[in-house]
């Protein structure tokens, strides 16, 4: 009962805060929480057990749906609610930044790349830094190494890292909590990230916070979507989210402070498994697959010849679970850039139908479409997708309590971010949500 009351009141000061005067924006704090992989459907069940999240949308603003980009994959859609563009213009395609090896395979994807050389577009945080505004993120993705983010407690976190040492010495933390982090079960980091983000709330009230938990998406890609394993991940963040507005409430914030709650895209269940490398062992080195669940993207080895297209399209036409097969001409319409002019992109892409998901074979030879062992989760399929639409809840300081959104794209978080932080966000395809802002 005394938990329940305490996020009531917490709910209610968001309210009175977006009532009152103007605050400067340097006294401000915006806390942008990603839930990696919550679909917009799983919101529509009254049953579902996230209490918080239910209290925040009822209290602020919210969306039906939230409208991801393609590739609907964690990181260009992260970067896109931080830049406002799409992966022509952010850089991302991948969950890294995909470079040319010169050998075989002929592409790899590299995560760990400082964020200058990943990401192509301005950010919010890197506008809100050269106005002066402190920034912090915990395991935000695109974001190695940025000079413009005051706190990092990054993904790959260690008893080396200048955050995780000081909230070390104030007994936040203990070495053992970040020794061989990334080895340790999901659940237990995003409760790590969880202290890191009430940590600095309490004792660093950043300007700007970004903090992404994937315990969601870890379940739903073993377990599926729509499960009981799902669910239950769902009320474990929901969980985490409250530890987040009470730090905010305990550390005198709340009447300044704007909460965001966002995820980068939905999913589906798949129980059959495409191995397009075994349907195109006969090109030999021509062409390479990189499986990103439902969409899969081609690489072809030597010059993209028209001819090349047309057998590859040729020999992928009819096999099971395809849903489309896109190639240079059917790129700008999906948002995805000319291979002529990014080299990380694809020759040709592949979207699976609902219940499939591609894969690489375990083993050479072999049928190209496969049972899966197990009902697994996957995303990456078309943006167009209902199942692939993510969440968007806003409450708090400037926020109008009580608007309802059928559908936004997840472009318009980020100009609704600067707006919020008081900053100018250049270049930006996605427009301010000014429906909810008072």
């Amino acid at each position: 009962m005394k938990r329940t009351c305490v996020a009531t009141v917490l709910m209610a000061a968001f309210v009175l805060a977006a009532s009152a005067a103007t605050i400067p924006a340097k006294r401000r704090m915006v806390v942008v929480i990603s839930l990696d992989g919550f679909p917009a459907y799983t919101l529509q069940d009254p049953k579902l057990p996230v209490p918080t999240l239910r209290r925040l949308a009822e209290r602020g603003s919210s969306a039906k749906r939230m409208s991801p980009i393609n590739p609907t994959v964690t990181w260009p859609n992260h970067t896109a609610m931080v830049t406002g563009v799409r992966s022509p213009e952010n850089g991302l395609l991948f969950n890294g930044t995909l470079t040319r090896t010169g050998g075989w395979p002929p592409v790899k994807i590299e995560p760990w790349i400082d964020k200058e050389q990943m990401v192509d577009a301005t950010t919010v945080y890197d506008v809100a830094s050269r106005q002066g505004l402190t920034t912090a993120e915990v395991d935000w993705v695109a974001i190695h190494n940025a000079r413009t983010i005051n706190w990092h407690f990054p993904e790959q976190a260690s008893p080396d890292g200048a955050l995780e040492r000081e909230m070390i010495e104030h007994g936040a933390l203990t070495r053992s909590d970040v020794e061989n982090f990334d080895k340790d079960n999901i659940v237990w980091r995003d409760e790590i990230w969880a202290k890191a983000a009430t940590y600095l709330i309490r004792e660093h009230k950043p300007n700007l916070l970004l903090v992404h938990f994937l315990t969601l998406d870890s379940t739903q890609h073993r377990y599926g979507p729509k499960t009981l394993a799902s669910e239950a991940a769902m009320a474990f963040l929901d969980a985490r989210v409250k530890e987040i507005l009470d730090a905010i409430k305990t550390s005198g914030l709340e009447d300044r402070t704007t909460v965001f709650i966002v995820s980068d895209h939905g999913f589906k269940a798949f129980h059959k498994q495409i191995r397009p490398s075994i349907a195109l062992a006969s090109f030999d080195h021509d062409a390479y697959v990189v499986p990103e669940g439902g969409s899969a993207m081609i690489y072809l080895n030597k010059k993209n010849t028209a001819e090349l297209v047309a057998k590859i399209r040729q020999t992928l036409q009819g096999v099971e679970g395809i849903e489309r097969i896109a190639t240079r001409e059917d790129f700008p319409s999906l948002g995805l850039p000319d291979p002529q002019k990014d080299p990380q992109m694809a020759d040709v892409v592949l979207f699976a139908k609902s219940g499939y998901t591609f894969s690489r074979p375990t083993a050479s030879g072999g049928a190209v479409v496969v049972p899966a062992a197990q009902q697994g989760g996957s995303h990456g399929y078309l943006a167009s997708d209902p199942d692939m639409d993510a969440i968007f809840i806003a409450a708090g300081y400037g926020i109008r309590p009580g608007v309802r959104l059928e559908q936004i794209p997840n472009l318009d978080v980020a100009p609704t971010l600067a707006a919020l932080l008081g900053v100018n966000l250049p270049n930006v395809e996605g427009r301010s949500l000014r429906q909810i802002l008072q």
